[in-house]
């Protein structure tokens, strides 16, 4: 079943958590999301095969597949998209936004021919996503972790859709609790921003940016949403956090012995 995360005036945003549990400990959790507003839809972070069937089939119970106009990919990982290329087939119109950088990879996870007409691609810059009568917002967050990496700002539901920033890596079930804080988090979050994103610097770029959204939720796409007074400490957190390109050292470049 999906989590609402918010539903007003006829804009609805849900997240499916558990679509991979079956696999958790040999493949990682993920979260896969829908936005609807007037009749349109989008998927963020589709996944890969393992949550495909599962997605199809939950996601039919609240939004007809024929109406998504928008897939929008973070970057392209095969957690994020591997399962592209049946989302071409079972939806013939909808269009896949990603990073420039990608435009040209990922076809390679389809069948020949089917992404002719259909990869959009998102400029460094970012860019606005109309998704029926409102925006959905590409934000830059370029190296975490991706050369080429988008986050997706809801200003409707004031929800920053963060990627693989904010991650906690839990199992699906835990994933569905928002957390208030980062402090029960932390144990399962610092050793991963640590090595997956890329410098400090470019956490402070970020920290800047977002701090002029007013955001009520920032949702990653593996593990628990972050809300309230979680939200602002994790800004904070990530602002001074030492990551990357910070802690390597010569060392770590050696020929194995």
């Amino acid at each position: 079943m999906p989590v609402t995360l918010y539903n007003r005036d006829g804009h609805e945003c849900l997240m499916f958590t558990d679509l991979s549990d079956d696999h958790f400990g040999e493949a990682v959790q993920s979260n896969q999301f829908l936005i609807t507003d007037d009749n349109t839809g989008a998927i963020i972070d589709p996944g890969g095969n393992l949550a495909y069937s599962e997605l199809f089939l939950e996601m039919s119970k609240h939004f007809p597949p024929q109406r998504l106009s928008a897939i929008l990919a973070s970057h392209a990982d095969p957690d994020i998209i591997a399962s592209l290329d049946r989302w071409m087939t079972s939806t013939t119109h909808t269009k896949l936004y990603v990073s420039k950088l990608w435009e040209r990879f990922v076809p390679h996870f389809c069948k020949p021919g089917k992404t002719i007409g259909r990869v959009i691609g998102i400029p460094d810059a970012g860019m606005r996503i109309r998704i029926g009568r409102s925006d959905v917002i590409a934000l830059p967050a370029h190296f975490m972790h991706a050369e080429g990496n988008f986050q997706f700002y809801d200003p409707v539901s004031r929800i920053l859709f963060s990627g693989d920033l904010g991650v906690s890596m839990l199992n699906g079930e835990a994933s569905k609790t928002p957390a208030t804080s980062i402090a029960p988090l932390l144990p399962t979050m610092e050793v991963f921003h640590r090595r997956y994103m890329v410098s400090n610097k470019i956490l402070r770029f970020w920290a800047d940016m977002v701090s002029t959204l007013p955001i009520d939720m920032i949702v990653p796409q593996h593990g628990a949403p972050m809300t309230g007074g979680a939200v602002k400490e994790f800004i904070q957190w990530v602002r001074q956090l030492q990551c990357g390109v910070d802690l390597m050292e010569g060392s770590n470049y050696r020929v194995p012995s």
